[in-house]
């Protein structure tokens, strides 16, 4: 009987607490075969407007919610999207609600996409701070927040989370690259690949991201201040 209240109870945890994707509205659909789902801005010209996608409850898994969102996408022939705010009484934007929230999916011929270029990001994972050095100076990333660095083309640029066993890795981007994304990951303890005790232990890795899922990233996490 004990097992089965707890088996109901985790159930019920699990069913109100579960993130869902819903494509609220289609409009129209293309056939485009496009991979990649990139943020642009509302005024963005050009822009074929073709549905809405709605995001209810909240979760941690934000590599999982981007994937149903992706596939949603897709189903319709989106390749971008922006956030569409809910507004208030007054017709004023609401504050963004990581538990619900929409996108607004486009078609966007790529010749028309614009780029970002020469930019850094770096998020922390969702629920806790991860602390970063770039070039020697010492960052704390909130969870859920994520920090916009301007390069100078060709200098040598260091990350490093500081930490026992953590990661070090340098870049040196070029004139006009495209930004480069990475993830903060907490740190980790697992079994070994030979299953007999042993263990792994990962301590503030640094996770290069794509740049369609880092873009919804920076859509649903907040930008934080270079000076914290």
């Amino acid at each position: 009987m004990k097992n089965l209240i707890a088996f109901i109870f985790i159930f019920l945890v699990q069913f109100f607490c579960a993130q869902n994707v819903y494509l609220t509205k289609v409009e129209k659909t293309h056939d485009n075969t496009d991979k990649f789902l990139y943020k642009i801005s509302e005024a963005t010209e050009g822009a074929e407007y073709l549905g809405e996608i709605e995001v209810q409850g909240f979760s941690k898994e934000d590599a999982g919610i981007f994937s149903l969102i992706y596939k949603k996408a897709k189903q319709i022939g989106a390749n971008t999207f922006s956030l569409k705010p809910f507004e208030n009484i007054d017709g004023s934007r609401q504050d963004f609600n990581p538990a619900n929230y929409r996108l607004n999916l486009y078609y966007l011929p790529k010749e028309k996409l614009t780029d970002q270029k020469e930019y850094i990001y770096v998020f922390a994972s969702s629920d806790k701070d991860q602390k970063i050095a770039v070039n020697k100076k010492d960052y704390i990333i909130s969870p859920r927040s994520y920090l916009e660095l301007k390069i100078i083309p060709g200098e040598v640029y260091t990350l490093s989370t500081k930490k026992l066993l953590g990661s070090t890795i340098k870049i040196q981007p070029k004139q006009n690259s495209s930004n480069q994304y990475f993830q903060i990951s907490s740190a980790k303890v697992k079994a070994d690949e030979t299953g007999i005790g042993g263990l792994n232990l990962k301590s503030g890795d640094i996770i290069g991201l794509e740049k369609s899922f880092a873009e919804f990233l920076s859509t649903i996490y907040n930008k934080q201040n270079q000076g914290n």
